[in-house]
């Protein structure tokens, strides 16, 4: 699945790219006001932060909601107390686009992570062209020489990579990177499988310095409350949220 997605993901792109140039999309992306940092907003802190996203659909659960207006969901979030968004821009399987990420990034005054697929410079520059401030780079998805291209180029654009991890492994890979917000995603991108005690197995395995992020399975505090008490300092939450009252939502995640 994970193979599938991210293949389509730069198909896309490359689409994208016959009408939009890689020199044009690089002109756009350097033009931009310089990202917001993400590290500062996100830093551990006496509570947990949230990362609140926008998510319309998925391939584990299918639709999930509408969304006609992300960047009114974006104010939400900021009013709940987010400390970041994240957009997800694939089309085919998550109903997201880069114009929701556009939106978003023009209504709050929070970083704005772009999630998708990301395999090539291509969809990097794009990130930051649409006024993105994080971008997600997924371990199991790349090679070492791309991943580090590509995590290099996000710190160039003077963005932060939010590194996904899914094993003791792959958290390596991402520690030898110099990656300094690191996730670990519960859903197993290959067979969309949950295990949300792998984050508390792998907490020890961080950098020291680095921002540890628990991603999925949190549908309720008592899921924040067990991350949290795990070691996260953020928790990456989109279900739950597009499904129920974000606002009200999300201040009981952050008052665990």
């Amino acid at each position: 699945m994970l193979s599938e997605l991210t293949a389509n993901a730069v198909a896309d792109s490359l689409a994208r790219r016959e009408v939009r140039s890689l020199d044009e999309v690089e002109r756009a992306a350097l033009a931009r006001p310089a990202a917001l940092d993400a590290l500062e907003a996100l830093r551990p802190a006496a509570r947990v932060k949230v990362i609140a996203e926008i998510k319309r659909s998925s391939p584990s659960r299918g639709a999930l909601a509408s969304i006609a207006d992300p960047a009114a969901l974006a104010r939400s979030y900021e009013l709940g107390g987010a400390s970041a968004i994240s957009v997800l821009t694939e089309g085919r399987r998550f109903g997201g686009s880069l114009a929701d990420l556009e939106a978003v990034r023009a209504a709050v005054a929070l970083p704005v992570l772009r999630k998708d697929f990301i395999a090539t410079p291509y969809q990097v520059l794009e990130a930051r062209a649409a006024g993105a401030d994080l971008v997600l780079l997924i371990v199991a998805a790349l090679d070492d020489a791309t991943l580090r291209e590509l995590y290099e180029l996000v710190v160039e654009l003077g963005m932060t990579a939010l590194v996904e991890t899914h094993s003791a492994e792959e958290l390596d890979r991402a520690a030898a990177l110099g990656a300094k917000l690191i996730g670990v995603n519960a859903r197993d991108l290959s067979s969309f499988e949950l295990d949300r005690d792998l984050f508390g197995r792998l907490a020890d395995r961080f950098p020291h310095d680095a921002v540890r992020v628990a991603e999925s399975a949190v549908l309720s505090a008592a899921d924040v409350a067990h991350y949290r008490a795990a070691g996260a300092d953020v928790v990456l939450v989109g279900e739950a949220l597009v499904t129920g009252d974000p606002i009200s939502n999300l201040r009981a995640f952050l008052a665990v």
